[in-house]
């Protein structure tokens, strides 16, 4: 019986790797002085560790002589048992640096969808610069954890996230302006002012309770049963003010890629909520994070110069 098979048939839990990883050293060395000079301890805790793990299998891994230790049969096959998971440990923590270092591997960013528009042109660019990068982008409402892996970088909006451990940079402010279409205008007319509105029709997000300070404007100027189209999902809101079923809000920078659109009011200070980067203060410094960082920031600054 091996030694993967006869820890398994003791029933014994090896969840010390000290122990192991000591017994290791003491059989290729040969010596207890040898394996804690090895490993910076003690020799007194050189020979408990290899004591409580022959106590933990119930097996002799060693033959004590006055030259050394010699392993026996069970604390050869031990030994290659150790050999093999310390050399895969000292590869991954290679690979695990190296990917520190390189800029490549999975990048994985989440948004609002309602900044797909901007973050997909964005990632584009990133991966077309760096081709051995795999781009994971991912939005939706819920705040994403970073401290559980869940996302590299998190492009959030409204007040600066609080979690702890993560590092938080002020990014833009997006402007958002009401629009209609040509096709609304055409059937209903257009507001001159707020004073018009209860008179018309919009459009806006199902929750009535929704924290876009545009909306919670809107809840305030327009009774609720003039919000005749209602969703959860932006690029729905999106298309049915394209299609004419009423008036509601774009953000400027996507309105001026659509044709057919009248900007009923302009942006007001008090629509416009603050955009941050949020990253993980354990990435935050790792080449593949700072890298799309700086491309972002330097995309957006392009995209305003133009």
């Amino acid at each position: 019986m091996n030694m993967n098979c006869e820890i398994l048939h003791k029933g014994a839990k090896m969840d010390n790797w000290d122990e192991v990883r000591t017994a290791y050293q003491v059989a290729r060395l040969g010596t207890v002085s040898g394996a804690a000079e090895v490993l910076g301890v003690h020799h007194a805790t050189v020979i408990r560790h290899v004591d409580a793990l022959e106590a933990r299998l119930g097996v002799k891994l060693f033959q004590r002589h006055a030259r050394g230790y010699t392993p026996t049969e069970a604390g050869q096959d031990l030994s290659r048992v150790a050999q093999t998971t310390d050399d895969q440990f000292q590869q991954l923590v290679g690979r695990i640096r190296g990917r520190g270092a390189d800029v490549s591997g999975e990048l994985l960013v989440t948004s609002l969808v309602s900044l797909a528009p901007l973050m997909v042109p964005a990632l584009t660019e990133f991966q077309r610069d760096n081709p051995d990068v795999i781009v994971r982008y991912l939005t939706g409402d819920r705040v994403f954890r970073l401290e559980y892996g869940e996302a590299h970088v998190a492009l959030r909006a409204g007040a600066a996230p609080q979690e702890p451990d993560n590092v938080v940079q002020p990014f833009m402010r997006e402007p958002v302006a009401l629009y209609a279409s040509q096709s609304y205008r055409d059937t209903y007319g257009l507001p001159s002012g707020v004073e018009e509105f209860e008179n018309h029709r919009f459009i806006a997000h199902d929750n009535p309770e929704s924290r876009a300070p545009f909306y919670r404007w809107l809840k305030d100027q327009v009774p609720h049963d003039r919000v005749v189209f209602r969703s959860a999902d932006t690029r729905v809101l999106d298309r049915a003010v394209l299609d004419g079923a009423g008036i509601g809000f774009l953000m400027v920078r996507d309105a001026a890629e659509r044709d057919g659109l009248i900007q009923v009011m302009p942006p007001q200070e008090e629509w416009t909520s603050p955009l941050w980067l949020v990253t993980h203060v354990d990435l935050h410094r790792t080449a593949k994070v700072q890298a799309f960082l700086k491309h972002l920031k330097d995309y957006v600054t392009r995209c305003e110069v133009k």
